[in-house]
């Protein structure tokens, strides 16, 4: 009897240990992938920054430079080394935590992108925190009574947003809030260097809220689309024939399953707030990473520009990431692939 028992015990064990082997190993697999995406990522950023037109040390030391000052700097920076080892040894940098120096100002660039990041990933979480579920309940009501006054209304504000770039709904914004009708906020979110994000949140607003609007369009059409084939899916309707309370019916049984692509669309809106603060930050001249990076651009400093975009690609590469593993663990169809 106890020695069935012991099998039994230590056949239940192997079987959770592969069942758990068998159900996670794609994270590892994702997980891979996912670095090696960033690698390919990384080397074209590379050479696509030293194909620029120009070169590097020549705009260092200006136009009235002599041909042998610009070879010295350039052999000081490692231009003349062959581009697989310019490569290595910026890689190399950037996972050490030191991703380089500003031909502009020669100082490292680190602290600058570490102030800078924290600036935009503020405002990118802030916007997403306000704006997601306001999105969700939007798409939700909209699906809930297909072809009524909320459907419809949710449609239009949709369509009309969707049709504004970003900079348009900025400029409205400072329009009625700041210059024009109203005059309740600052036209401009300057923050001193130094000082963090939260030291005047009133600088905050109006970029915040001009990414909350921007998201709106995308996300509750995507939430409503989602939940409308839920609703009309068949264990729904067998629900609602049951006799089981409609309200009950939406928010046990319909959400539940809407819910996951609906993971998808936070992980494209991540990205598109992310890609976003490029425009909002040089409008409203907030020091984030967009508009250090508009700053670089203009001034031809290849690490700037190689290190921020660099934090960009990542940073789409891993909202795409969770959001694959989260609509895995959520969906108990695909764990046990």
């Amino acid at each position: 009897m106890s020695t069935e028992v012991i099998t039994l015990s230590r056949g239940s064990s192997e079987g959770g240990l592969r069942e758990f082997s068998k159900r996670y190993r794609w994270i590892g697999v994702r997980l891979l992938i996912s670095l090696l995406i960033l690698f390919i990522v990384s080397l074209l950023i590379f050479l696509v920054t030293i194909v620029l037109p120009g070169d590097a040390a020549a705009v260092v030391l200006g136009a009235d430079a002599r041909p042998g000052q610009v070879e010295v700097l350039r052999e000081q920076m490692g231009l003349n080394l062959p581009l697989w080892q310019q490569y290595a040894n910026w890689i190399g940098g950037v996972l050490t935590g030191n991703p380089g120096t500003s031909l502009t100002s020669g100082e490292p660039i680190g602290p600058v992108i570490a102030f800078r990041a924290a600036n935009t990933f503020t405002l990118m979480i802030l916007a997403a925190a306000i704006g997601l579920p306001i999105a969700f309940i939007m798409g939700v009501l909209a699906a809930v009574k297909p072809k009524g006054f909320m459907d419809g209304f949710v449609n239009i504000i949709s369509v009309v947003i969707a049709s504004l770039p970003e900079f348009v709904i900025g400029i409205f914004l400072v329009l009625l809030l700041s210059l024009g009708l109203f005059h309740v906020l600052p036209a401009t979110s300057p923050i001193a260097p130094g000082a963090g994000p939260f030291a005047d949140p009133i600088l905050l607003v109006l970029p915040v809220l001009t990414l909350v609007i921007a998201l709106l369009p995308y996300t509750s059409r995507q939430m409503r689309a989602s939940m409308l084939e839920v609703l009309d899916s068949e264990y729904v309707l067998m629900a609602e024939v049951k006799g089981l309370p409609r309200r009950l019916v939406i928010f046990r049984h319909a959400l539940r399953n809407a819910i996951i692509p609906g993971i998808q669309a936070i992980s494209l809106s991540l990205a598109y707030l992310l890609g976003g603060t490029v425009i909002i930050e040089y409008l409203f001249n907030y020091p984030g990473l967009g508009s250090a990076l508009t700053q670089a651009v203009g001034r031809r400093d290849i690490p700037s520009i190689q290190a921020i975009v660099l934090i960009f690609s990542a940073g789409i590469i891993l909202f795409n990431l969770l959001a694959d593993i989260f609509t895995v663990v959520a969906t108990p169809k695909l764990r046990t692939k």
